[in-house]
């Protein structure tokens, strides 16, 4: 049975790695690194053994400008992408790219791959206080967002709420900027139904990453679900093809994950990912942001041959 690559939980490879993925690529198989015991083992990567390869992102600007994407189509590898647009707050994604160029980046997903293959993940909503002592969240933007994706033909949007790790909260705290709130129950309830009826005319469903409890709470007359962001039905649905539909034992199931099995090729430590979101539970990086328009096709080590996608090591 073929499997699914999941690139990557971890770190944002479209934005900032992409010539090491297509390295992987060329040499068939990846050497990943296990996150909490260092152990590093090999994993086939070929199209044979790949049913579908699934994108997380913040940004990708430099997979579609250097058409990774087609590349890796006609190697023989089917795609999903898993974008996160959240609203504008330089705070709390500093380095994320302005609004207007990441939707433009989701028409372009949609007009390239097509609709059915983006989840659009508005993830996670954030409360916080400012040392003015005002409360804030980062909601402005979502019903822009949400016109932008029902232009596109996007059904699907998956949310979740800030979880507050201790290490998220000593970053919050070295900031100076906020600190973050985690909201009652019953407000977090109010804030899924109020994104659903937004959603609702757009024809876009609303799904939950890892929220349980707000589910429970919201009773089965909700019409948000729990969500699976590695969705093998819908893989399989797209492209055909045998896949399991086991659940995933190294996601969170006891909070509702709802993720089939895949093999996650990144690394918190190898790759770290750049966007300094003040949120994020993975270890922000000191390394150097790429330059301006991203990384160019020759930096990615993509040529086209003979009509075939052709990667250079």
């Amino acid at each position: 049975m073929q499997i699914v690559l999941s690139a990557s939980r971890r770190t944002d490879i479209p934005a900032f790695y992409m010539k090491w993925f297509m390295e992987g690529i060329e040499r068939g198989e990846f050497s990943v690194r296990h996150p909490f015991t260092g152990a590093v083992r090999k994993v086939e990567a070929g199209p044979d053994r790949v049913h579908s390869i699934v994108f997380w992102s913040k940004d990708f600007g430099s997979f579609l400008e250097n058409g990774c994407g087609e590349r890796l189509q006609e190697i023989g590898y089917h795609l999903f992408f898993n974008f996160t647009v959240n609203s504008s707050d330089s705070v709390l994604e500093p380095r994320v790219p302005p609004l207007a160029p990441r939707l433009a980046q989701l028409e372009a997903l949609s007009r390239r791959f097509g609709p059915d293959c983006i989840q659009w993940r508005f993830d996670p909503v954030c409360f916080y206080r400012t040392p003015d002592g005002r409360i804030h969240d980062n909601l402005g933007d979502f019903k822009r967002i949400a016109d932008a994706a029902a232009a596109v033909g996007a059904k699907r949007c998956v949310t979740s709420f800030l979880d507050l790790y201790a290490k998220v909260r000593r970053r919050a705290a070295r900031s100076g900027d906020v600190s973050f709130i985690d909201p009652p129950l019953a407000k977090k309830v109010s804030v899924l139904e109020s994104m659903a009826r937004i959603l609702e005319d757009k024809q876009i469903r609303l799904f939950t990453c890892c929220e349980k409890e707000v589910l429970a709470a919201a009773g089965q007359k909700s019409v948000v679900r729990p969500a699976a962001c590695i969705p093998s039905e819908i893989l399989m649905g797209l492209y055909g093809g045998r896949l399991s539909l086991r659940q995933d034992p190294g996601q969170r199931t006891s909070q509702g994950c709802g993720c089939r099995i895949s093999v996650d090729i990144g690394s918190y430590r190898d790759q770290p990912c750049r966007h300094r979101c003040l949120f994020c539970y993975a270890n922000p990086a000191a390394t150097p942001l790429p330059p301006p328009g991203g990384w160019d096709a020759g930096k990615l080590g993509i040529q086209k041959i003979e009509g075939k996608g052709k990667l250079n090591g």
